[in-house]
């Protein structure tokens, strides 16, 4: 026996495959062509509505014709073909064709024909033509009693650059209907026109005719709050149901206005909200308790946080952070560590993994672990500014003043001028008593730019010990440590004061410093260097 096989061209399921692998690969012209074929063998009226749509979609009009005859024979219906025959007018701007095709959807009677009104004119690539189209034949004597269509039709005037037409439109549907949603509308056109007062007011209105519906209060809520009137946008969002969207707004708007006891009373009741909105803002409640001092609550909170939440990467950095401050550094670092394996194939996660890791080494004083951590952070992201600025400091801290001056002197090749770079350099330099004009003049150019910066007075007053200008350098650094009283400032005022003569003074200082900050390796290092 012998079996029949149709060539390519007249199988049916051939083309379908042929005309869906080429839309795969986004090539939309081998689709059309597929799908020209294949409507011609198929009695699937949704063949011939595939292949016009495609044929519009390349600008393909006797593509478009054929499709729109076919599809007529499978029994499309007169809307379908209304819109059809319009989107193929207005592709070829024959506006009194359009006009008229758009006339038989509009008045076809289908559920669906003003929706299939919108997309004809959305799709449009000629918006003039289309905004022409939409203000003659959506006018308020033709819009049913529908106030989804107004609003829509409205929207898609604001979309066409017709204003005024949008806005008669919102007007009007405001006026007929007077729902929550046309209230919003008219709202949001006021905003888009810059009239802010014109547009709380009507949110205002429409909140009070639909109290309940959270997308409104959070609406006009966020625009009270933008406004600096966190009180009214609180006292708002406190009253009626509740979401995880109305507690973070509601956190924020607090935060902003330094509101600790709303802060309280917010995370009091997100505690104990239902199952779903707790587990959604499992990282908005670690943020709270952490700005409450509940650091192991944080921790739970942050542990609870999905592993696909957009969050989850935050909270297990939070959840690093929070581990160190309670004095469990091994587990911080271990957390980290694991993290640099699972963001492996995501550069940006991995290389912010490795520089908390290093921030966390730098603050435990670990200056090794920490340029170790700097250096494979910037193997994933290399010459990165803060990377270089941060292993430059760890260089430093360690005496490794010829690996710390090539990063500074990198960074400012990347960000010349840098205020911060340029102090770390000249301080470093003067620190290590080396380059002493490069020095001067990095740190003055820096002073010029910040100059009631004590980090920087401090650089300048170290700089002026260097050049042997000693009584500048008391005055600086005094005014410095005064200002701040940071316990590096004080341990170069009080080595200033000792090689003065002024012992008694320098010793005053020393303890000061002794009693801030008893492990303090800079006053350990100086007082066995002066041999006190």
């Amino acid at each position: 026996m012998v079996v029949a096989t149709p060539d390519t061209d007249h199988d049916l399921l051939a083309q379908l495959l042929a005309g869906e692998l080429a839309l795969s690969s986004a090539d939309l012209k081998a689709a059309s062509q597929a799908y020209d074929k294949a409507m011609m063998i198929s009695n699937d009226p949704e063949v011939a509505s595939k292949a016009v749509a495609l044929a519009v979609a390349i600008h393909d009009p006797d593509a478009a014709q054929r499709g729109i005859d076919r599809w007529q024979k499978l029994g499309a219906t007169p809307a379908q073909l209304a819109q059809a025959r319009a989107q193929l007018a207005v592709e070829q701007g024959k506006t009194e064709e359009a006009r008229q095709q758009l006339s038989l959807l509009i008045t076809s009677g289908d559920k669906d024909a003003w929706r299939m009104f919108g997309r004809v004119l959305i799709g449009s690539r000629d918006p003039a033509l289309a905004g022409n189209l939409l203000e003659s034949l959506a006018t308020p004597d033709h819009l049913p009693a529908d106030p989804k269509a107004w609003l829509a039709m409205s929207e898609l005037g604001e979309q066409l650059n017709r204003h005024v037409y949008a806005q008669q439109i919102a007007d009007g549907a405001l006026k007929r209907f007077g729902t929550a949603e046309t209230y919003a509308w008219a709202a949001q056109l006021k905003l888009n026109n810059g009239d802010r007062s014109g547009g709380l007011n009507l949110l205002r209105q429409a909140q009070v005719k639909d109290p309940n519906n959270i997308g409104l209060r959070l609406t006009y809520a966020s625009l009270l709050g933008q406004s600096g009137q966190y009180a009214q946008a609180t006292q708002l969002l406190e009253k009626g149901p509740q979401n995880a969207q109305t507690y973070a707004l509601r956190a924020a708007l607090a935060a902003n206005a330094k509101d600790d006891k709303t802060l309280q009373r917010v995370y009091a009741q997100l505690s104990q909200a239902p199952d779903d909105v707790r587990n959604t803002s499992a990282y908005l409640l670690g943020q709270l308790a952490e700005v409450l001092g509940r650091k192991e609550d944080a921790l739970k909170w942050y542990d609870q946080v999905p592993d696909d939440d957009d969050h989850a990467f935050d909270s297990d950095l939070r959840s690093a952070i929070l581990l160190q401050d309670l004095g469990r550094s091994a587990e911080a670092h271990q957390q980290l560590a694991e993290m640099q394996t699972d963001y492996l194939d995501q550069p940006a996660q991995l290389r912010r993994a490795y520089e908390v890791d290093a921030d966390l080494y730098l603050r435990e004083k670990r200056y090794t672990e920490a340029i170790d951590s700097f250096t494979h952070a910037l193997q994933v992201a290399p010459d990165d500014p803060d990377l270089l600025y941060g292993r430059g400091l760890a260089y430093a801290e360690i005496g490794k003043i010829d690996p710390a001056v090539s990063d500074f002197r990198r960074l400012l090749e990347l960000k010349p001028g840098d205020i911060d770079a340029s102090n770390a350099l000249g301080f470093t330099l003067a620190d290590a008593d080396r380059d002493l004009p490069e020095a001067e003049q990095l740190i003055a150019a820096a002073r010029a730019a910040k100059p009631n910066d004590p980090s920087i007075a401090d650089s300048w007053g170290w700089l002026q010990y260097r050049l042997g200008h000693l009584d500048q350098a008391v005055a600086v650094l005094r005014s410095a440590w005064q200002t701040g009283k940071d316990a590096d400032v004080g341990v170069h005022l009080g080595e200033v004061l000792w090689k003065q003569g002024h012992r008694n003074q320098a010793q005053q200082v020393f303890d000061e410093v002794r009693n801030m900050d008893p492990q303090n390796a800079t006053l350990q290092q100086t007082l066995k260097r002066l041999g006190t």
